[in-house]
């Protein structure tokens, strides 16, 4: 037994000194080529793109995959987007994965390959409370919340664009109404934040007479004022000194080479009760429909919300729902990961809100966060959504290479930077065409999953038509999974009805 103990020691000191003799050499080969000590600094900048192209299989990659990406890249070409073998998802096993249920038989449909077929909302945006602008949104995909100088020039005068050849809405996002929203013809979703940009007098408050101005300028067709957003909800954004050059200073009404803090809370209102009186002088002033956009946290808002809009005086117009997966801005890492609630939870606590006061069909609910692919729209709609909103995809769509790099003011691509030597690389006619394509083709898809579910229109899809798998070898319905009650997520049978005799007259 002492000689194994001897052994064992002898042992452990060699291996001791061997450990000591290669440090040594590696201290020694680092101060002969001290290059390769930073060589790990470099694969981490780059290691984004080595994840994309060499390390990752199709699926893996966050936020959005190799297929996703490609999918969305091939549509925006008018490319073959079909994919051949069989799917690449583990089917049998991927918990949460959902699954759509085909039916054998169904009524009328729309012809699904008609690339021009027309796909509106089923409701009419401010039609309930009877707004003097009220209008039936053409498409159900629609560009969302990107402000200029988050996005490029250029970017934002391709989307724009894009959006007008579509037929779709492109929302301003909090930065103001730049001209770049005015070059390519698009309709406009006015977003007001917490900073009232290009709506404000000198103190930072809200200016009713310069949004007056604003909506009357421009394609304006609805505003909505957001609360806050997935990519950092309950934050305030910073814009530094540096980038506020002369012309986003007299865009977003704010002085020249100064840090811009927004607040994280409105300055227009405290309450629900007041934000309603808000709501309601708006839409007074402007004849347009009015909304709000939020990311889900505590629900005391939303019933004090639901609970004041039953009693038919005050209310919103549309409800944006953004998923805490939503991300185009910039944000602290715990808020990208940790704060508010993911869009499918999310949205069904809000939606259930409403309908437990079955007030669903009096307003519009949009979605958004990650929605910009077939399937997770689809569950969207089966959920009580009545339009989409697309961001990231709408970026990929126009070139986009998910690099990361939209915090640094150096994405490579030229779409998420005010650098003008990176923004020349966007030709924004060709660019736009290319965003047209993908919102056409992203609703052709909805239409033909439609089809297959035997509806006409995805606002159809009901929460029993999706499953969601639970476990290896267990699935249950979107309504059993966010415990929806008998008739949620579907539309009034006069609404159905209306819809449906649009899409197949």
């Amino acid at each position: 037994m002492k000689a194994r103990t001897i052994g064992t020691a002898a042992a452990a000191a060699v291996a001791a000194l061997a450990a000591r003799d290669l440090l040594q050499k590696r201290h020694a080969l680092l101060r002969n080529f001290p290059v390769a000590g930073h060589a790990r600094y470099l694969l981490e900048r780059i290691g984004p793109e080595l994840r994309q192209y060499i390390v990752t299989s199709n699926e893996e990659e966050r936020p959005f995959s190799r297929d996703q990406r490609s999918w969305i890249y091939a549509s925006a070409k008018e490319e073959n987007n079909y994919f051949g073998f069989g799917t690449e998802v583990d089917v049998a096993h991927v918990q949460g994965h959902a699954y759509l249920k085909q039916r054998t038989f169904a009524g009328p449909l729309p012809d699904a390959h008609d690339p021009d077929a027309p796909l509106p909302s089923a409701k009419v945006l401010g039609g309930p409370r009877g707004r003097a602008k009220a209008f039936r949104p053409a498409s159900v995909v629609n560009i969302s919340a990107m402000s200029f100088g988050s996005l490029s020039g250029a970017a934002i005068t391709a989307l724009n664009e894009g959006a007008a050849q579509a037929g779709a809405l492109h929302n301003t996002g909090e930065g103001g109404l730049s001209p770049y929203h005015r070059r390519g013809g698009g309709d406009l979703v006015l977003q007001l934040g917490t900073s009232y940009f290009g709506c404000r007098n000198e103190d930072g408050s809200f200016d009713l007479a310069r949004l007056k101005e604003v909506v009357a300028s421009a394609p304006v067709r609805a505003i909505e004022i957001k609360l806050s957003q997935g990519a950092k909800p309950g934050l305030g954004g910073m814009l530094p000194g540096a980038k506020v050059t002369p012309e986003i200073a007299e865009i977003r009404g704010i002085p020249v080479g100064r840090d811009c803090a927004s607040p994280s809370r409105h300055s227009a209102f405290g309450d629900t009760d007041s934000m309603l009186d808000f709501v309601e002088l708006l839409a007074a002033e402007t004849g347009l429909p009015v909304g709000v956009k939020s990311a889900v946290g505590e629900l005391g808002f939303w019933q004090e919300l639901a609970s004041m809009m039953a009693r038919g005086d005050r209310g919103v117009d549309f409800v944006t729902v953004d998923g805490g997966e939503g991300g185009t801005g910039a944000a602290p890492r715990i808020f990208a990961d940790s704060v508010s609630l993911p869009f499918r939870m999310g949205f069904s606590r809000v939606y259930g809100t409403f309908a437990e006061l079955g007030t669903t069909d009096k307003l519009t609910f949009i979605g958004s966060g990650k929605l910009g692919l077939p399937e997770n729209a689809a569950v969207a709609f089966a959920l009580g959504a009545d339009m989409v909103n697309v961001a990231r995809e709408a970026m990929l769509s126009i070139g986009c290479i998910q690099a990361q790099k939209c915090h640094t003011d150096r994405c490579p691509t030229g779409i998420a930077t005010q650098n003008p030597w990176l923004a020349r690389g966007i030709d924004p006619a060709s660019k736009a065409t290319r965003a047209a394509h993908y919102l056409r083709t992203l609703r052709r898809e909805l239409t033909k999953v439609s089809s297959a579910l035997g509806v006409a229109h995805p606002s159809l899809i009901t929460p029993d038509d999706i499953e969601v798998l639970n476990g290896d070898y267990e699935a249950r319905t979107l309504a059993a999974v966010y415990g929806y009650k008998e008739g949620w997520g579907r539309l009034g049978p006069e609404l159905a009805e209306e819809i449906t005799r649009l899409l197949t007259a």
